[in-house]
């Protein structure tokens, strides 16, 4: 165990404004489980002076499902994959627009548009053009788009159409995403991001743990996503799905899940932090813990795997004193 109030020291250091080291981010995620409780109330001052007891709510759609040509492990839609799921091209306006209409009866702030492939066709970055001005004058939805790689002419083009921000994953550390895929690299992923960021949209960009990866690589993975500037980390923990290279990985414990939620924050203390895909399975009754540092989840499904009924996570919510909150107001649930 830590030296009483080194947590809490660290969190004052941090909300007066310094950089916690890499050395010290190391010690959050190696930390004993008994230093768990410590960690987490230190976390929730950091939170607390960004965000409150707000917890803000995504709901996320899997626009095209399956077909895609990249390899990454992790993933039942990839090439590699023979995880039995849904393959279809990008839907019909008529779809897209009754899952923004959940997304909003939800009390989702963000509406999450999700295609699988490398990069969007000319025919998919038509159909996100025409559809995301009718969905945000209807539902008042801020948009998050999740397409792949983006130059920046494409990135530009959804700009001006009305994305607020694009969703483009870092998933693991430079030294170990050669172990995850070899269709593009941790450089490319980067670049999207860079173009994203010049074209005046906001960076949604987190990644995966729980991939074989060291401790080293998920807080060289924070640091990253902190020198990139990035407004919106979702930390998805793998779920090992049947079929995909990754398959019988051994799943993080709760504890360790948290461990890695906490630096995050002490890392990017003023960045909204998701917990996103693999928390019902990781976190499991732990899930409410989560929420001490984070300050957003996705509400329902993911994209080939369910998530908790909504009304668990309203009720986790109200449970722990948290409000949700959208564009609007406070949502009472």
């Amino acid at each position: 165990m830590a030296e009483p109030g080194f947590y809490d020291s660290l969190a004052s250091s941090v909300l007066a404004g310094e950089t916690i080291s890499r050395e010290d981010a190391l010690a959050i995620v190696s930390a004993s489980d008994l230093d768990v409780p410590a960690i987490m109330a230190a976390g929730f001052r950091i939170r607390q002076k960004h965000f409150g007891r707000t917890v803000q709510l995504y709901f996320l759609m899997n626009a095209k499902s399956g077909l895609c040509p990249e390899d990454c492990s992790y993933c039942s839609q990839s090439k590699v994959s023979n995880a039995p799921v849904p393959k279809y091209n990008i839907l019909q306006r008529d779809r897209l627009m009754e899952a923004a209409k959940l997304a909003h009866e939800r009390g989702a702030k963000t509406y999450c548009l999700v295609i699988s492939a490398r990069g969007p066709n000319e025919r998919e970055m038509n159909a996100v053009e025409s559809i995301v001005p009718e969905i945000k004058a209807k539902y008042d939805l801020d948009i998050c788009a999740s397409l792949g790689l983006l130059d920046r002419e494409q990135a530009d083009r959804l700009f001006a159409a009305g994305v607020d921000r694009i969703n483009h994953n870092l998933n693991t550390s430079e030294n170990y995403y050669g172990h995850i895929c070899s269709t593009h690299t941790y450089e490319d992923r980067k670049q999207t991001l860079q173009n994203v960021r010049d074209a005046g949209m906001e960076m949604c960009s987190g990644g995966i743990i729980g991939m074989g990866e060291s401790h080293d690589d998920i807080v060289q993975m924070a640091f990253d996503l902190k020198d990139l500037g990035v407004h919106s980390i979702p930390l998805n923990i793998l779920n090992a799905i049947d079929g995909t290279p990754l398959e019988g990985t051994q799943a993080m414990s709760p504890n360790d899940c948290l461990k890695a939620l906490a630096m995050f924050r002490f890392v990017n203390p003023d960045r909204e932090i998701r917990i996103a895909g693999g928390r019902e399975i990781h976190l499991r009754h732990m899930q409410p813990m989560g929420l001490y540092v984070a300050n957003s989840l996705f509400v329902g499904d993911y994209l080939t795997t369910k998530g908790q009924p909504p009304q668990a996570d309203y009720d986790m919510i109200r449970d722990m004193g948290f409000d949700i909150t959208t564009n609007i107001e406070p949502v009472a649930r």
